[in-house]
């Protein structure tokens, strides 16, 4: 991971109550997935999930009973099993360029004595980007889709 730099990162860790794998398995299965990666009520589609370096991540959102419509549109850089997925909107399938490249993300987990440690670690290109993502709710959304998460993997222990 490249030097942590809090004049163009943001980072949010929160410990949830199940076991490492429980988690990892919300994160990788689509359908788990499905259920608390955008805030509620919204809804949120996968697309594709290949969790493979340069494999697709796209999902939509629909809000307000809305049409589906973009959300992410990136690729996985990183998986390594139960432990860290890192993906980027820089890069689409296939590590080909994006028209707007704008973060990212480096999600880790690890094991906690109350279950796991999970951390979201986001990177941007400049201050700007940092700063709009953090204007724009970044830890008031990126906290609440945690405790959708939390909530979810919680319940079936």
């Amino acid at each position: 991971m490249s030097k942590k730099n809090p004049e163009l990162d943001l980072t949010i860790t929160r410990v949830i109550k199940a076991p490492r794998a429980a988690v990892w398995r919300a994160w990788t299965d689509p359908a788990r997935f499905e259920k608390w990666w955008v805030p509620e009520p919204a809804l949120c589609k996968v697309v594709a999930m290949d969790l493979r370096p340069g494999g697709a991540f796209t999902t939509q959102i629909s809000e307000d009973g809305a049409a589906f419509g973009a959300h992410i549109n990136g690729c996985f850089l990183a998986v390594d099993e139960g432990k860290r997925i890192v993906f980027t909107n820089a890069l689409v399938d296939g590590w080909r360029p994006a028209a707007q490249p704008f973060m990212t993300a480096i999600i880790t987990l690890a094991d906690h004595p109350e279950g796991t440690e999970y951390m979201s670690y986001v990177m941007h290109k400049d201050r700007a980007d940092r700063d709009m993502h953090a204007e724009m709710g970044f830890y008031d959304g990126w906290g609440t889709v945690m405790g959708q998460l939390a909530k979810l993997v919680e319940a079936s222990q």
